[in-house]
């Protein structure tokens, strides 16, 4: 009995522990929850000592807090959760996806001068010389989960190449090619139409390596004159004209979260 008796107070302890790790975290992942900045943002601005916590300031990466209890305040300003944000942008071309570029370059946050979210975040990159959909969020959680590999979320590209592209090529680019000591492959790949020099052609991806497209076409020969992205999942650029955002639908936003299982 009296062992069933321990056995039930740790079996409670256990349960009080699993309840408040839901609620306490690292003061970065508190900042990065809370939709206020990336954990990146979060880890600069608690070097910077412009983190305090009860009141207390603090430079202690690993400084544990509680999200729901906590007063935790950033130039002396308390925070709470913000409203989450969810919109696409239709990139144009020439711009770098971050939010501030030491080389100087625009940016496509020059895009979204009228959406008043400091800390939104793209969900990925589109390579300055690529175009189309891109999405952005300050819901840190939604946003790794679309990032992770496991979620499988195909996005699909319509791409220009100088040449003429047919089935044996697109079938080369589905089996995959050797480049810069990775394999990349295409989940599927379609010719659109042919001119006399140049090719549009269809090509749904499930991973997102680095430049993998424009690296594919280069090992087989082809130079690629533009990427336009136009759908991630279900979710569709559309008649979104160049350089314009769009809040997501509800409808979206819950394709999102049913997709990343939240």
């Amino acid at each position: 009995m009296k062992r069933q008796a321990r056995a039930a107070g740790r079996n409670r302890d256990h349960a009080h522990t699993g309840e408040r790790a839901g609620k306490r975290v690292t003061l970065p992942r508190a900042l990065s929850k809370l939709g206020y900045c990336s954990r990146a943002q979060a880890e600069k601005l608690i070097a910077d000592g412009r983190v305090s916590v009860g009141g207390r300031k603090t430079t202690d990466l690993s400084h544990w807090v509680d999200i729901d209890t906590d007063r935790i305040a950033v130039d002396g300003v308390p925070i709470a959760a913000q409203a989450k944000i969810y919109l696409m942008l239709n990139k144009p071309r020439g711009l770098v996806t971050t939010r501030d570029d030491p080389e100087g370059r625009a940016t496509v946050f020059s895009c979204l001068d009228a959406v008043d979210a400091p800390f939104l975040s793209p969900v990925g990159r589109l390579d300055k010389a690529s175009e189309g959909l891109l999405l952005f969020t300050n819901d840190t959680v939604l946003a790794q989960r679309l990032l992770d590999p496991a979620t499988h979320l195909g996005k699909v590209y319509h791409v220009q190449v100088r040449g003429i592209f047919d089935e044996a090529v697109a079938a080369r680019m589905m089996e995959g090619v050797a480049e810069g000591g990775e394999w990349l492959k295409a989940k599927s790949v379609r010719p659109l139409r042919s001119g006399d020099r140049n090719s549009w052609i269809e090509v749904e991806l499930e991973e997102g390596r680095n430049r993998q497209i424009r690296r594919m076409l280069d090992v087989l020969g082809f130079e690629c004159l533009r990427l336009i992205r136009i759908s991630i999942g279900e979710i569709r650029l559309g008649d979104l004209p160049k350089g314009a955002s769009r809040p997501l639908t509800e409808a979206e936003i819950h394709y999102l979260k049913r997709r990343t299982g939240l």
